[in-house]
């Protein structure tokens, strides 16, 4: 259920996940006073929430009769995390589902080839399945596989919230047996949505600031975390070096040895161990050393990451 959203402060935009928190806990302090008092104030919210579509609908059509609802200006609003879930809200959006869940995927592309991964939209059904197939995989790397599952989700959930559900379908990949089973991601995406989990999307203050070419050290629901920037890129993964424990915060960042422009490598400060950046904090001094990948995602220049819980480095 959504409301309008509380007036920000000058320079602020609203916070809709507390303001969608703050209504519910309004709805359910009504529930006090009995059923009817619950009764009454789901109705307020429902005529509030429909009086707002009416307007939005109607503001459409005057632009449109004006000559001005041209596909610029469609893009433009489908580009507003705000403006496009109100008017998915109200059926207004002016790409269909199968369009946004398009969109939302190329989105996540790069995310998913740095670790070796992609993902092909097989359709939308008409009752609002979405169907993927996921390709490729982290040279074994089990918890690669579900936090590119865990971006996926969320990049289709914010982009058409009305979804019934999504299908994955698991394709093989060379020397590794697919990835990690739809029940498994299942799980964790349900341990996750419960109060207190680590598998939370949490915005990381401080990580989108990082120079090119420079590491840091920050915190995702309770986690060491160390990001890295690359250019545009960022990247996070789990502070933590698989061969002596020891924290990477304070790596250097380096151009990989005969590598391509481009390619980069952290390498910890206590035991020298290198991991390769773009390709999933694979170790490159043999073994089977590799980081642990987080999702990270930014939306409108603010960065989450996501701490998928009991995930094993």
């Amino acid at each position: 259920m959504t409301t309008a959203a509380p007036v920000p402060e000058a320079g602020e935009g609203p916070d809709l996940r507390a303001t969608g928190e703050r209504i519910e806990a309004l709805l359910e302090a009504a529930s006090t006073g009995g059923r009817v008092a619950r009764e009454r104030a789901e109705e307020l919210v429902r005529l509030v929430v429909d009086l707002y579509g009416a307007g939005l609908e109607r503001l459409l059509e005057i632009a449109h009769d004006a000559g001005r609802l041209d596909e610029e200006l469609l893009d433009r609003l489908a580009a507003d995390d705000l403006v496009a879930s109100l008017l998915v809200v109200h059926g207004l959006h002016p790409y269909d589902v199968e369009t946004r869940v398009a969109r939302a995927l190329d989105g996540v592309r790069p995310y998913l080839g740095s670790h070796g991964g992609d993902v092909q939209l097989l359709g939308v059904t008409d009752d609002g399945l979405v169907r993927l197939r996921m390709l490729g995989s982290c040279d074994g790397c089990p918890s690669s596989s579900v936090t590119m599952n865990l971006a996926v989700e969320t990049a289709i959930q914010a982009a058409a919230p009305e979804v019934s559900g999504i299908e994955v379908e698991e394709a093989p990949s060379a020397g590794t047996g697919g990835v990690i089973p739809v029940s498994a991601l299942r799980s964790r995406l349900e341990e996750g949505a419960r109060p207190g989990s680590a598998g939370a999307w949490t915005t990381v203050d401080g990580l989108g600031g990082l120079a090119s070419g420079q590491a840091g050290a920050f915190s995702a629901a309770g986690l060491a975390v160390v990001g890295i920037r690359l250019g545009d890129d960022l990247y996070a993964y789990r502070d933590r070096c698989p061969r002596c424990g020891g924290g990477l915060a304070d790596g250097a960042v380096e151009r990989r040895l005969g590598g391509r422009p481009g390619d980069a490598v952290l390498r910890c400060p206590t035991c020298s161990a290198h991991f390769d950046v773009r390709r999933a904090g694979r170790g490159l001094d043999g073994g089977d050393d590799h980081l642990e990948p987080l999702p990270l995602l930014v939306t409108d220049g603010v960065v989450t990451v996501a701490v998928p819980g009991t995930v094993s480095a």
